[in-house]
């Protein structure tokens, strides 16, 4: 998979308008994600450097789990 430019994609979030989470829900949301890849590692389903990066990019941008699945 080629690489993308996270930043490009940034840009596009930030521009959008929607709720963003608190600064309690993002570390929520963290916890959830660390035990969802965890999951993923088990199950042979390694993310890719380009997943990790563009899912770590929405929870510094606190964009709420149903808008980033």
């Amino acid at each position: 998979m080629a690489d993308f430019n996270i930043e490009a994609i940034r840009a596009e979030i930030r521009a959008l308008r929607f709720k963003r989470g608190s600064v309690a829900e993002v570390a929520m949301w963290r916890e959830d994600m660390a035990d969802s890849r965890a999951n993923l590692v088990i199950e042979n389903m390694i993310p890719t450097p380009n997943e990790d990066a563009f899912f770590d990019m929405m929870l510094d941008e606190a964009v709420p789990p149903p808008l980033v699945s």
